[in-house]
């Protein structure tokens, strides 16, 4: 019986944090470039008693064995890159990418860092940045008399000077893939680093090789589906009550047990 308890708590442990990861999904749910996570659970050793197969006393096998499980326990919590919803801002500098690939930001310590969030803004200097002041990469510096700036597909950046009829070319963004993005490191501000686990990163140009092209003036949202996420709330919590149910029936056998003397 004190199995049971363990057993009951081991789910109730692997739903809490279920829900744990439902939630931050819904705090994302209006985080451009955001990527919904998802548990991943799986089955703890079990007690055997019979094993399928063993031979009884009279030379007959068993086709069945006995084995009861201990509980769950979360294995991952693992990263969803679908695509999100593409929204219109009319905003210059909201760039989406409309497949793979990831924007390349250079982070304070040197380090490169990557996302999908293109909501760019532009430093005192001129540089294109993420809302936080990190520096795209490769570096694209916007001239302060600039009337106009463009995002091709390809990554080109252009503006348009006064005086001048033609665009002059800043610079082209570029992307990294990876093949195992899964494998990411989620640091927060909308930003992950590569790992073992990712793999290193395949740096490319917009629509070229598999790349994604870009789309100016929109964002790419969230991927996560409030339906989806609403209804895997109500399974975990229904999931972490029904374990709380059989804590408590184990609880009740033990007092019946130990009301047996009396």
């Amino acid at each position: 019986m004190m199995r049971t308890l363990w057993t009951a708590a081991t789910g109730m442990t692997a739903q809490q944090t279920n829900i744990d990861v439902i939630s931050n999904n819904l705090a994302n749910v209006n985080n451009a470039g955001f990527k919904k996570s998802r548990a991943l659970f799986e089955d703890l050793i079990y007690q055997e008693t019979r094993r399928a197969g063993a031979i009884t006393a009279t030379g007959l096998v068993h086709p069945t064995g006995i084995e009861v499980g201990l509980g769950t326990k979360v294995n991952a919590v693992e990263k969803v890159f679908s695509q999100g919803n593409f929204q219109y801002t009319g905003n210059t500098l909201d760039v989406a990418i409309e497949g793979d690939g990831f924007f390349q930001i250079q982070l304070p310590n040197g380090d490169i860092g990557y996302t999908r969030a293109g909501a760019f803004k532009i430093d005192s200097n001129g540089n294109l940045t993420t809302p936080n002041g990190y520096l795209v990469e490769p570096a694209i510096a916007i001239p302060e008399n600039a009337t106009e700036v463009s995002f091709a597909e390809d990554g080109t950046v252009s503006v348009f000077l006064p005086g001048e009829e033609a665009p002059v070319e800043l610079g082209v963004i570029e992307l990294a893939r990876f093949i195992n993005p899964s494998g990411l490191h989620a640091i927060g501000k909308n930003l992950y680093t590569a790992t073992g686990s990712s793999g290193d990163p395949q740096v490319g140009q917009p629509g070229d090789d598999g790349f994604g092209p870009l789309a100016q003036n929109i964002l790419e949202m969230s991927n996560i589906n409030l339906v989806e996420e609403m209804v895997n709330m109500i399974t975990g919590q229904r999931a972490y009550e029904i374990n709380s149910k059989a804590v408590q029936t184990g609880d009740e056998m033990l007092q019946i047990v130990n009301n047996l003397k009396r």
